[in-house]
């Protein structure tokens, strides 16, 4: 029989599905490698590991929360459905033709990607609504028509629907919508007045359409892992995690499948600000490092930064402005092509490049021993010490440091006149550096100084590496969270149902009409908290508010919250002072003279969070028993040093580990460099300090 209080947290990654099983305060978990074929099998797999661990069926759990990538990597390898795009006629163009920013200034050779969709899949419609929301030109049925007959015949199984203006006025794609249904039920249809109701119509446009795009891709798996599960006797309903750090139901989920783009991502800084607020730290630095990629992600007070429009498969060495931007609620985060499982290689310049290429589960690194023929990061990890060959992944998928030292002779070593092991500390090096300069610039741009923060690391691959990163970050203190190699699935657990609603109404603060915002307000609350009674419909939600407001003339606005009487009472006096204090955070002081602007309005529905039970941190005790010794190489030292290894399990509360150090844990390794020690707090967090800092009193 299912119970409420036992819940199965499933995060799919590039590399591996990690799957946690939450029961009466035990949490029992495993890593297995993705099945990209049929995702849905690696879950049901992990599903029978972990209810083994626990001793139960699955018939008796009674909940899930999901995460994917599947539809980051549609996007990215450009496997979606046969796809079309409905648009005003004379916008056909505006995904091709983008914002025309150049986001590298100085290459005369620069291609911009390509649109997802190509021009002879994009069709227009006459009609016209302005930037006031009149119709100007009305929408013809019969133009409507002949344009599903085209559709029909090129045999297409979704459409976007994108139309100037409509964020104002939904009626025109509205009406698009009843017409495709009516004359092709059979067709999947997205509309931007829906899916990204917001000004930009690049963003809004490019949005919908991979709304549209994936959406047959996530409907058709969601209903094979409901189809398993049943199967299994696991008759409890599914949940989705959406990119802005909240729950969703399984049907908003297949609707709006492009608000999953960045789900596993988004319960790794849920399970850091969760972290975070037991030990009461205001500013943190979460590290996401898994097989494929590494996410890094500022939070303060408690709460991770968000963002309403984010980046996907750039195509230029990741740089801002090459990729997908997607207009939806998200948790803001840089992400790089750097993970256990990144390729890499010497370039022209005979230098070393690791990553994007990554070797994923299939056939993974060459240390799987699966065939994987190029050099990885957990090649080199392997070479440098960091790694077990006997007890990786809890000993279920064995190393071989053989074959990770050949890959990494013929084509790093080789190349640079040395041996494997200087061919693997390069790599290290460079993806370490690769990893800390996106910090330091993700820092830089939101005005922040990292020497101040305290970094959180999970995810697989980055306990490896989050002690070398603070070495270079000047970052003092780490922590490692139990379950750190499953981080994000336990995340999913932490988080809230939630649903973030928003609309675009241009309004100046000299022409600022109360009662217009009121009921504006007053709707999107209405529709979020909508959404959220389709998860639970007896829990009580709260409501988060939002504006984006810049000065007349600037070309991007900054998010300003509002408590919920400043916005159900509106008062221009009010949001003028809101605006100036977070303006005076960011650039240090207003502009005088200037009329302000309001662009977009959001209310974020959300259940009361999970409550956080304090940590109370205790001095360093007696050293941890080392169950070993081996040798792991010292990047500071370049050398290999003596380290101990110590099992977690085996450490107590307040037993200390001097470094070098490894602690190792069946889902991923603690690397303690020399310059550092670590003491196990009382929540079994590892508390890693710089050494010499009388920080353990």
């Amino acid at each position: 029989m299912k119970s409420t209080s036992i819940r199965l947290g499933a995060d799919i990654g590039g590399t591996f599905t990690d799957v946690v099983l939450e029961k009466g305060g035990g949490v029992f978990s495993t890593k297995v490698l993705t099945t990209y074929d049929a995702p849905e099998n690696a879950i049901i797999n992990g599903m029978h590991q972990v209810c083994a661990q626990a001793g139960i069926t699955p018939d008796r759990i009674g909940q899930i929360i999901h995460g994917t990538t599947l539809a980051t990597n549609a996007l990215i390898e450009r496997r979606g459905a046969k796809t079309a795009l409905i648009t005003t006629q004379g916008f056909r163009d505006v995904i091709e033709m983008r914002t025309e920013s150049r986001f590298e200034q100085y290459d005369l050779n620069l291609n911009l990607p390509d649109p997802l969709l190509p021009r002879q899949a994009r069709f227009t419609v006459t009609e016209r609504v302005n930037a006031m929301g009149e119709v100007m030109i009305p929408l013809d049925r019969a133009d409507v028509e002949a344009v599903a007959d085209r559709i029909a015949q090129a045999r297409y199984d979704s459409v976007a629907v994108g139309l100037i203006h409509s964020y104002l006025n939904p009626a025109h794609e509205q009406m698009v919508r009843d017409v495709l249904t009516e004359l092709l039920p059979d067709l999947s249809v997205s509309i931007s007045a829906e899916v990204s109701p917001q000004m930009r119509e690049y963003e809004r446009f490019n949005t919908v359409v991979a709304n549209a795009y994936i959406k047959p891709l996530m409907a058709s798996y969601l209903g094979r892992l409901e189809d398993r599960l049943a199967a299994e006797g696991v008759g409890c309903r599914v949940f989705l995690m959406h990119s802005g750090g909240g729950i969703t139901s399984l049907s908003n989920a297949a609707e709006f499948p492009v608000r999953l783009v960045e789900s596993g991502p988004a319960g790794g800084a849920v399970f850091a600000a969760h972290i975070a607020g037991g030990y009461g730290i205001d500013k943190v630095l979460s590290f996401d490092m898994g097989g494929t990629t590494a996410k890094i992600c500022l939070i303060k007070n408690q709460t991770p930064k968000t963002s309403r429009v984010f980046e996907v498969a750039r195509t230029y060495r990741f740089k801002k402005g090459s990729g997908m931007p997607i207009s939806i609620p998200v948790i803001d985060m840089v992400e790089i092509g750097a993970g256990g499982g990144s390729l890499a290689h010497v370039d022209s310049m005979r230098q070393i490049r690791v990553g994007p290429e990554s070797a994923g589960s299939e056939p993974g690194p060459a240390c799987y021993g699966r065939s994987g023929d190029k050099p990885a990061v957990t090649d080199a990890d392997l070479v440098l010490g960091k790694l077990d060959p006997d007890t990786f992944a809890g000993g279920s998928i064995p190393l071989f440091p053989d074959q990770a030292k050949a890959v990494l002779d013929h084509h790093i070593a080789q190349e640079l006149d040395t041996d494997a092991v200087g061919a693997a500390f390069g790599i290290a090096e460079v993806v370490d550096e690769n990893m800390a300069n996106a910090a330091r610039v993700h820092a830089v741009e939101n005005g922040e100084d990292l020497s101040e923060y305290t970094m959180i690391a999970f995810g697989g691959a980055a306990p490896l590496h989050a002690g070398r990163l603070c070495e270079k970050l000047g970052v003092d203190r780490l922590i490692v969270p139990p379950g750190a190699g499953v981080g994000s699935a336990i995340g999913f657990l932490r988080a809230p149902y939630s649903f973030e609603a928003n609309r675009s109404v241009y309004m100046k603060l000299s022409d600022f009409d109360a009662k217009v915002i009121r009921d504006l307000l007053t709707e999107l609350k209405r529709e979020a908290t909508g959404f959220v009674r389709t998860c639970d419909a007896q829990a009580e939600i709260l409501s988060e508010f939002k504006v984006y407001m810049r000065y007349t003339g600037q070309g991007w606005e900054i998010p300003i919250d509002l408590a919920e009487d400043q916005a159900m009472t509106p008062d221009a006096a009010t949001f003028e002072r809101r605006f100036e204090e977070e303006y005076i955070k960011l650039f240090a002081r207003p502009v005088a003279g200037m009329d302000i602007e309001i662009t977009v309005w959001s209310v974020n529905a959300t259940t009361r969070p999970e409550r956080i039970s304090p940590v109370e941190p205790v001095p360093a005790g007696q050293p941890a028993k080392p169950s070993g010794m081996r040798q792991i190489f010292d990047p500071a030292s370049a050398s290999f040093l003596e380290a101990q290894v110590i099992e977690r399990a085996a450490i107590t509360t307040g037993q200390r580990a001097t470094g070098p150090a490894a602690v190792t844990e069946d889902e991923t390794t603690i690397i303690i460099p020399s310059s550092r020690e670590a003491i196990c707090q009382p929540d079994g967090c590892i508390d890693v300090r710089a050494k010499g800092q009388g920080v353990w009193t």
